[in-house]
């Protein structure tokens, strides 16, 4: 299990739902990951440049059905970094007496 660490950029509601949706897959298709969350393009760029700053994303781009289409995937840093942000809000939900 990695250590609890707090990790700002993945805090953030909007990268948090990325990357527990990244975690659950072996990538997500843009548009896919962006209704899931339910934001817009743009905010959805603006998150995902955050998290590949970071090294927690990767992105690969491929045509699909003949347009060009991004898919997300979780680093393996990336995967260690959101397991270890979990583990720390787990531990934080504890002292505030929050069962999870």
């Amino acid at each position: 299990m990695t250590a609890p660490v707090f990790d700002a950029v993945i805090h953030a509601p909007g990268r948090l739902q990325i990357c527990a949706m990244l975690s659950a897959a072996d990538e997500v298709e843009f548009s896919v990951a962006r209704d899931g969350i339910g934001v817009s393009d743009s905010v959805m760029s603006k998150h995902v440049k955050q998290l590949e700053e970071a090294g927690h994303v990767k992105l690969r781009k491929a045509a699909f059905a003949g347009r060009q289409r991004t898919w997300l995937s979780l680093t393996a840093e990336g995967r260690k970094a959101f397991a270890g942000h979990v583990a720390e809000l787990t531990r934080l939900a504890g002292l505030a007496g929050i069962s999870v």
